[in-house]
């Protein structure tokens, strides 16, 4: 990966094992930035070149509909695709590769302009705690 960090999401980026995902809710850090709660922990062996992996999850229960679910799922990725850079500056400077989960909370559909601003806090939360921890 070059210095720039690109602006895209990659199937490489995107959290997809169960045991990680398992291991991440067992034992991770949380808070919450509403709309969001955030779920991250420190992984040693990502099966992947990037610093991060991210997931993304929005109840089924509080929204029944697919495609309201599927909408929001969409803006929750678009905001973290713009605002990823900070954290992999962070990630790059601290040597370290984490594994997130990004799930939505609100009960209604927020819009985007909600949406973004917390993407962007809980990504900037994360980069302060990594460099606390080293």
């Amino acid at each position: 990966m070059t210095d720039q960090v690109s602006q895209t999401f990659r199937k490489e980026e995107k959290l997809c094992s169960q045991k990680i995902m398992g291991d991440l809710f067992l034992s991770g850090n949380s808070f919450l930035c509403y709309p969001v709660k955030i779920v991250w922990k420190k992984q040693d062996l990502l099966p992947s070149t990037f610093p991060s992996q991210t997931g993304f999850s929005v109840a089924k229960r509080l929204f029944k509909h697919s495609v309201d679910r599927n909408r929001l799922k969409r803006l929750l990725r678009e905001s973290y695709r713009r605002h990823k850079s900070n954290l992999y500056t962070a990630l790059n400077a601290t040597d370290s590769r984490i594994a997130l989960m990004v799930i939505y909370i609100a009960k209604e559909e927020l819009p985007y302009v909600k949406i973004e601003p917390a993407i962007a806090r809980a990504i900037k939360k994360i980069s302060e705690q990594l460099t606390i921890d080293n």
